[in-house]
């Protein structure tokens, strides 16, 4: 694929930014096993905050993995990864719960970031409890942001069925809905290259970064395809250990994160607007179960879906090799 050839001349020195704190578990890898596969497929980013993807690539080279392929995943693709297009990517709770439900074939590893979705309203909305009669722009019904703002909603009292008046629109942008003045209020999230940022009309309601209870929970998570889990454990190690490591990079370093994103189409304002807002460096503080009970237990309230927190959590997820990498990864 000619984009994995054109990022690879891009990131050649990625791995450099960081490396000075690195160097020890550089020597650690190499006493493991290598992995049972030397090819990789990680999703292609499609919004900016998925930045520790792109910043990967060189320590999974590290890793032992000598072609790393990125794949090209829309926004609403993250059956990519259970289609077993992909083998590792960072989906949203709003992803991997919702595939999860349904039985399909994912393993979440780890958190990886705290944040990136705002809830941006004209000044006739002070509070989430204000969103009552209001238009709020979504993609569809079921879509990251119906999900959000619904959860918002309920978690105030609301009833987001009958008291929000939702606006369907995917043929455009929501900022340029709100822009247009046909809306209220619209999640702000970063969106993929070439795109407008959302992140600058309106103002902030919600910050799921830094506004509780979203803040004590990741939004985005390390998953795996648990076919390739299951056949490749070492490898599946080493390619968590390659993004928990880029997602440091983007932590320490976000300006020139922001520039590598650039070059890849994204605006850099917006990504570094995103890397500086969102939090990437409580992979090893938060407890990963903690966010997926949350957002399981919100969304099977609100019949968004069927299985219980407890049965994500025994069937979907597994945080042994994260306890691994944190001992190993000890600041």
């Amino acid at each position: 694929m000619q984009i994995i050839q054109n990022r690879r001349r891009f990131l050649a020195g990625a791995a450099a930014v960081g490396a000075a704190g690195l160097i020890g578990t550089a020597t650690r890898a190499q006493a493991e096993p290598p992995p049972e596969t030397t090819t990789i497929r990680l999703a292609m980013p499609a919004a900016a905050c998925i930045a520790p993807l792109v910043m990967a690539e060189e320590f999974l080279h590290e890793e032992g993995f000598r072609e790393v392929q990125y794949v090209p995943m829309p926004l609403t693709g993250a059956a990519m990864l259970t289609d077993g297009e992909v083998d590792f990517d960072m989906p949203a709770w709003s992803d991997y719960l919702p595939l999860a439900d349904a039985g399909r074939p994912l393993t979440v590893l780890s958190g990886v970031q705290v944040g990136c979705y705002e809830l941006r309203a004209n000044q006739s909305i002070q509070s989430v409890a204000d969103l009552r009669g209001k238009r709020v722009a979504i993609n569809d019904f079921g879509t990251t942001d119906h999900m959000l703002v619904s959860m918002m909603a309920a978690y105030v009292g609301l009833k987001p069925a009958s008291d929000i008046n939702w606006v369907v629109n995917a043929s455009v942008s929501q900022a340029e809905l709100f822009i247009a003045g046909e809306v209220d209020a619209f999640i702000g999230f970063p969106l993929g290259p070439e795109k407008p940022c959302p992140r600058n009309v309106g103002h902030v309601v919600v910050n799921i970064a830094h506004d509780r209870p979203w803040s004590n929970y990741f939004c985005c998570m390390a998953a795996a395809n648990a076919d390739f889990m299951r056949a490749n454990p070492v490898a599946t190690k080493r390619a968590l250990r390659a993004i928990l490591k880029a997602t440091d990079i983007c932590h320490q370093q976000p300006e020139q994160v922001a520039q590598r994103m650039a070059a890849l189409g994204f605006s850099h304002e917006c990504v570094l607007m995103t890397l500086n807002d969102s939090r990437y460096g409580l992979w090893r503080e938060y407890d990963p179960e903690d966010s997926v009970r949350f957002f399981a237990l919100r969304l099977n309230e609100l019949g968004m879906i069927k299985k219980t927190p407890k049965e994500v959590i025994s069937g979907f997820t597994d945080w042994r090799f994260l306890e691994e990498i944190k001992r190993e990864l000890k600041t």
